[in-house]
């Protein structure tokens, strides 16, 4: 099995992501044609490489990879707008945090509908992000 993404932790952009999901289908495939996941117990070299890959994968998504298509019920609008501003850029939550200058847990309660921002925060939010101010004004 040639191996890919050896020299790397974690991936950085979407173009990575969608090579590495690509490399975990090829997996899977040879894998699957030579009896390598037959066994549920299987440990072998095809196994531990779809957990390394499929561990980088699963940490993008989680860190910066939002999908379009599913709407989180209950998230304000300024939360939609700012989870689609964050997937054009490919920036996460902590990005955003740092660029408007709060804490990463402070920014993260907000998008989870927990706590609201200071109109300071706010502001930088248009400003840094270009979001519209009349969202901003009703959600923050």
């Amino acid at each position: 099995m040639k191996r890919k993404f050896e020299n790397i932790q974690e991936l950085q952009t979407l173009e990575e992501y969608n090579e590495a999901m690509s490399y975990v289908n090829d997996i899977i495939n040879e894998a699957t044609q030579k009896g390598f996941l037959s066994s549920p117990d299987a440990d072998n070299e095809y196994i531990r490489e779809l957990g390394r890959i499929g561990n980088m994968c699963a940490d993008y998504e989680d860190n910066k990879y939002l999908f379009k298509n599913i709407t989180v019920r209950g998230r304000s609008p300024l939360v939609r707008v700012l989870q689609e501003e964050m997937y054009k850029r490919d920036i996460n939550q902590k990005e955003i945090a740092k660029m408007i200058g709060i804490n990463d847990a402070v920014f993260s309660l907000f998008m989870n509908g927990k706590r609201r921002l200071s109109m300071n925060s706010a502001r930088l939010l248009y400003k840094k992000m270009n979001i519209d101010p009349k969202l901003i004004l009703e959600y923050a």
